[in-house]
């Protein structure tokens, strides 16, 4: 992907996101880049193409994005727990009208993302629970491939339910809880005793430094 093509994309994922996808016309998108529409119809053949490629460039972020909290000196709970959040603070940028135009109206698209996204949790799951099991902290005898399905699905299923809505979703007292609850049930007495001592100082910003963010999009 050339450096235009990159930034229309990057920039058209911003405007999703934040609009939805059904909402933003050609038209919306090179007017907001300060292009003209020839210029964008260089690149891409219609908004079916724009959508496909802006889906491609969001695996591609996703494939890199957790590998910042992949570092030895944590060790699987410090980890999950910069992981978490991490996603729990994306919450708040979560537009669900995105989610529902991409199912609705372009369901190829949908189900190629959703793929990426349960390949990637269920691998980084997985990579974590074997880390915490060599360390002593997590149970020896769990099936990390069901814990992480029982993951995926439920993360997913916080997107389609009536019960909590994303503002408590990405609450510091919801994430807190979703938390603990995991991590006990998945942690040996060394684990949990380790939780309940790391969470009584633990300071977010002590790990949120610049090369532990994910990979962000800059101007």
């Amino acid at each position: 992907m050339n450096q235009e093509l990159e930034h229309i994309i990057s920039k058209v994922r911003e405007m999703y996101a934040k609009y939805g996808i059904k909402s933003v016309t050609m038209d919306d998108v090179a007017r907001n880049l300060g292009i003209s529409k020839k210029t964008l119809y260089k690149h891409v053949s219609d908004k079916n193409d724009l959508v496909d490629k802006v889906i491609d460039y969001e695996i591609e972020q996703l494939k890199k994005g957790m590998s910042c909290a992949e570092k030895e000196k944590y060790n699987a709970i410090e980890e999950l727990l910069i992981v978490s959040k991490i996603l729990n603070s994306k919450m708040k940028e979560v537009n669900l009208s995105t989610i529902y135009d991409l199912r609705k109206y372009y369901p190829l698209q949908y189900e190629k993302l959703t793929k990426a996204r349960r390949e990637k949790m269920k691998e980084s799951v997985i990579k974590n629970i074997k880390k915490g099991q060599e360390e002593g902290l997590y149970r020896n005898d769990l099936n990390p491939s069901i814990i992480a399905r029982l993951q995926i699905s439920r993360v997913e299923s916080f997107i389609d339910n009536d019960i909590f809505t994303i503002e408590e979703m990405s609450s510091e007292g919801f994430f807190k809880e979703v938390f603990i609850y995991h991590i006990r049930g998945i942690a040996n007495q060394k684990g949990i005793e380790f939780l309940e001592n790391r969470l009584k100082d633990f300071d977010s910003n002590e790990f949120f430094n610049a090369d532990m963010l994910p990979n962000q999009d800059k101007d």
